[in-house]
């Protein structure tokens, strides 16, 4: 019988544990054993995001709002071509700028790119509720200050952090600041009082926040997640590897 995870524990890395911890040990060949348990190795555009979460690692199996995978250098992104991020039923888009991961002693270690799903073929494909964050690590970390310019990134191999994007409002440590509380439990207010029903049942698929492009969601999995940039956290006293 598999072992059911007490509600409230799961995997919640920073960015740094995932580039300093997971990501350079998986490329320097150590702690493999462990690592392995947490984060498989996945080509993550073989797949639908959707179909993705069923291969997380024994230590995430279960967690409905956030999965992670070690994805290898395509060959021909290895050749000097551009990596390949069609599925079956869509594509990956990067969105906005590529930025750097810093340590908690402001060096820079890694870089991070963001990006959607968008269902269909491009340029006609509509957007998804679907995100991933792809980190690669700097090859020399403790030679990278604050200030480098062009750090010399690792590309044999890149981390991705899966997750959907959600406008609920969540308590705890994931909860916006108040202020963005407050408009959202009005604009809540307002609205259960203009729609229909059905129409709350079609806004549970999609975003009508912007003209262009339609968010949905997979309707076999909740829409749940967390927040992109939210505070994080893990006990690593409590991360037994040998268990």
């Amino acid at each position: 019988m598999e072992d059911q995870v007490t509600p409230g524990f799961r995997f919640y890395p920073t960015e740094e544990e995932l580039v300093s911890f997971y990501l350079r040990n998986k490329l320097q060949g150590t702690r493999l054993l462990d690592i392995d348990r947490v984060i498989p190795s996945v080509d993550v555009y073989d797949y639908n995001p959707w179909d993705l979460p069923q291969f997380a690692g024994e230590r995430c199996r279960g967690d409905r709002e956030e999965w992670f995978f070690f994805v290898p250098r395509q060959e021909r992104v290895a050749r000097g071509g551009r990596p390949n991020r069609l599925t079956a039923q869509g594509y990956w888009k990067a969105t906005g700028t590529p930025s750097f991961v810093y340590s908690s002693q402001d060096r820079i270690i890694g870089k991070k790119r963001t990006m959607v799903f968008y269902v269909g073929r491009a340029p006609h494909g509509r957007k998804t509720v679907w995100k991933m964050n792809e980190y690669k690590a700097v090859e020399f970390a403790e030679a990278s200050s604050s200030t480098a310019a062009n750090p010399q990134i690792w590309e044999e191999l890149s981390l991705c952090r899966l997750y959907q994007k959600t406008k609920s409002v969540r308590a705890f440590d994931r909860r916006p600041p108040p202020d963005e509380v407050a408009v959202h439990h009005q604009n809540v207010a307002t609205t259960s009082q203009q729609n229909h029903p059905l129409a709350d049942a079609t806004n549970y698929l999609f975003d009508n926040s912007s003209s262009e492009d339609h968010q949905i969601a997979n309707p076999f999995l909740p829409v749940e997640s967390v927040e992109e940039n939210g505070p994080r956290s893990w006990d690593w006293e409590y991360f037994d590897f040998d268990n």
